[in-house]
């Protein structure tokens, strides 16, 4: 049976690559419609497909929009559910994935953009609620080579796209990564080197140019 998958998104945005990375893994091929938010502001389609919110990234399958990342990360495990699962079987390790996909969602972003929209000791308080979190994080991941322990898993999908955000956090905020969380960096590049993350994801040059604009 053929399959129309079409992938709304706009190219700077971390959720966007947790959809893309889900669909690499499962060997999905999908049509990329980029959404120039900068340029272009909001396209009439995509108010269509995605009324309530407004927002991409919006996976649209067989016709059918699905919005959110984490609802859309989850939906593609359960539909092409034939390879490379993303949550674990078990009811309590996919409630834990659960629970820090969430921790995540709530924490992550708005710590990073924190460090360039602040300064002086406002910046500085920044910084160390950013490492507390990302220590926080680093502390999950245990001895594991992933957050899915052997296989690169939900959290994983979640929490690797922020990895090209990484040199716009230092250059902006003059920390280091690799310095404050080295087994987390470590976790990142080993991340990197499969070809459904590498493809995924944006040069981090890039990405530190679109927030210094």
């Amino acid at each position: 049976m053929g399959e129309e998958v079409i992938l709304l998104d706009f190219w700077p945005s971390m959720f966007r690559m947790r959809v893309r990375i889900a669909l690499a893994e499962k060997g999905v091929k999908y049509e990329y419609r980029d959404e120039d938010l900068l340029k272009g502001g909001k396209s009439r389609y995509l108010l269509q497909v995605n009324p309530a919110h407004k927002k991409i990234p919006v996976l649209i399958h067989n016709g059918k929009p699905i919005s959110k990342s984490s609802i859309i990360v989850q939906y593609i495990n359960e539909v092409w559910n034939d390879k490379a699962p993303l949550l674990p079987s078990n009811p309590y390790e996919r409630a834990q994935a659960r629970v820090w996909t969430d921790y995540i969602d709530k924490k992550v972003y708005d710590a990073g953009r924190k460090l360039w929209t602040t300064t002086g000791e406002e910046q500085e308080a920044a910084k160390k609620d950013f490492f507390e979190i990302f220590k926080t994080l680093e502390g999950q991941l245990g001895g594991e080579p992933y957050f899915g322990e052997e296989n690169l898993g939900y959290v994983d999908v979640y929490l690797i796209p922020y990895y090209c955000w990484f040199h716009a956090y230092e250059t902006m905020a003059n920390i280091s990564m690799e310095g404050e969380c080295p087994k987390l960096v470590a976790w990142a590049k080993r991340c990197a080197q499969k070809k459904s993350v590498s493809e995924s994801l944006v040069d981090e040059k890039k990405i530190s140019g679109f927030v210094l604009k």
